[in-house]
């Protein structure tokens, strides 16, 4: 009753601020540390050589973290009896965390070098994702718990303001130009005060405390989700390894053999990761649940597979742009990788809203197949081109296929799921978001060692071509699974 209570209550202007601000401070950790700070680093620490193995290794653990590490946060905060309410502890702690995370990091980068540098950084990137997730995962409920259901898109629509376009634009303009100048610091310092200020702001969000005891926690559902964890990132290291042992074998061949034959064995190597990967995870976190709705799991792959190539487009872009374009080498790569990411965001927004009207008129799976082909035909622009102006065209049409792809795929998910349970069955859809980075890192960043990032660019674009191969095993029609049925569960 306490909880309906706290929906029912009168919403002011502010609270939709107050609610989502926290996203900004997140997202602009995120497109400050993943594209430009780390990979930075990873370079100053280990050499040009073997950047992108060890950058694919740290993204392969720090993205494992945080699918644990969020999935849990939410869990104890709905069993939160704190006078502060249910999330804001949780967000407060995150933020105080993550303003110690950057300030280290800031140490380590000024202060150490070689593998004892690579080490520290290794673990205070560890760090940070614990202390970032325990935030998020207990923010994704604010909404949930706050907002009346007739209100919930407006606030969503905010929510995403702040969570994609604002820290893009931000980096872009600020961030992006202290990193280009050397400036680490200042960019750490600047991300620490949002961070403050965000959850300063989040304080004010008037969440009504839980009253009576706190319900007892389910281990058997905090087991199943660690023995998932587990499954995704054996069957990835798995993978990986096979890639790295076959790797010296294919770069003895000739230029022209060699390069087409790391091509494929990298592109059945994530393909392999992909699909097993999700079927193994999703089997063990529903058990004999997700043999009656089989359109959930190849949903979940086809999630995935776009989602490896459009993050980690992102995560490599930098590498990406030093070896394209000469003149662009160390840090200042950061402005163009910036620029880059600022256009494809953009391109999301100015998309996103016609799409849920075209998801509507022309059906979900249709627009979901034209994104896939879209991003594809982005990706084989910036490629090929030797132009940077050509490449942001490419950045414009990925972050077009993107933004359709974000709301078309929700919408057939939410279709798919039991509607009694769509927060338990949705929230394993995260594992397309934390193993999209992890399987793309691990697994490609020895490829761009190896055979160049120009070439692990065209892998990412064929498995957006394979998750429209996935799209085609969907068939809710035959579980009996129409958007009325569902809806009626």
């Amino acid at each position: 009753m306490e909880e309906e209570a706290a929906v029912k209550k009168p919403l002011k202007w502010f609270d939709a601020i107050s609610m989502n601000v926290i996203y900004l401070a997140i997202t602009l950790r995120s497109q400050t540390l993943t594209p430009l700070i780390v990979p930075l680093l990873v370079q100053q620490f280990v050499g040009d050589e073997t950047k992108g193995t060890s950058y694919g290794n740290l993204r392969l653990v720090s993205l494992m973290v945080a699918l644990l590490v969020q999935a849990l946060a939410g869990q104890l905060s709905d069993r939160s009896t704190s006078r502060l309410g249910k999330r804001r502890p949780f967000i407060m702690v995150s933020g105080i965390l993550e303003v110690i995370a950057f300030l280290t990091l800031g140490v380590i980068a000024g202060t150490m070098e070689g593998m004892a540098g690579y080490a520290a950084l290794f673990a205070i990137i560890i760090f940070s994702m614990v202390s970032s997730n325990i935030g998020h995962g207990a923010a994704q409920g604010l909404i949930p718990d706050l907002v009346p259901t007739e209100q919930r898109g407006r606030y969503s629509a905010i929510k995403a303001f702040f969570e994609l376009p604002l820290p893009l634009i931000i980096v872009a303009f600020s961030v992006s130009k202290m990193v280009s100048a050397g400036n680490i610091w200042g960019a750490l310092i600047f991300i620490s005060v949002v961070m403050l200020v965000g959850v300063a702001l989040t304080m004010f969000v008037r969440e009504t405390p839980q009253k009576g005891p706190a319900e007892p926690i389910d281990w058997l559902a905090i087991g199943r989700l660690v023995a998932m964890t587990l499954s995704f990132t054996a069957i990835i290291l798995l993978v990986g390894w096979g890639v790295k042992k076959l790797l010296p074998l294919l770069q003895g061949l000739p230029e022209v053999q060699s390069t087409i034959m790391i091509s494929i064995v990298g592109v059945v190597g994530m393909i392999i990761a992909v699909a097993l990967g999700v079927i193994f995870s999703v089997r063990i976190s529903l058990g004999k649940e997700a043999n009656k709705r089989p359109a959930f799991t190849w949903w979940v792959v086809n999630r995935l597979a776009f989602l490896v190539g459009a993050n980690n487009l992102s995560s490599f872009v930098l590498y990406f742009i030093q070896e394209r374009f000469p003149q662009y080498q160390g840090a200042a790569a950061a402005g163009p990788t910036s620029r880059l990411m600022l256009v494809v965001g953009i391109s999301i927004l100015v998309i996103s809203l016609p799409s849920g009207w075209l998801t509507d008129k022309f059906g979900k799976k249709p627009l979901i197949f034209i994104s896939g082909i879209l991003a594809a035909v982005g990706t084989l622009l910036v490629i090929l081109t030797p132009n940077m102006s050509l490449i942001y065209v490419g950045g414009i049409l990925i972050g077009l296929a993107s933004g359709i792809f974000f709301v078309a795929n929700w919408a057939l998910g939410t279709e798919l799921v039991p509607q009694k349970e769509a927060g338990r069955w949705l929230g394993i859809s995260n594992l397309a978001g934390a193993g999209a980075g992890a399987i793309g890192g691990y697994i490609g960043g020895p490829i761009g060692d190896g055979a160049g990032y120009i070439v692990l660019m065209g892998l990412y674009g064929f498995l957006f071509l394979f998750s429209t191969i996935a799209l085609l095993k969907i068939n809710p029609s035959k579980e009996g699974l129409s958007t009325v049925s569902a809806a009626n569960e």
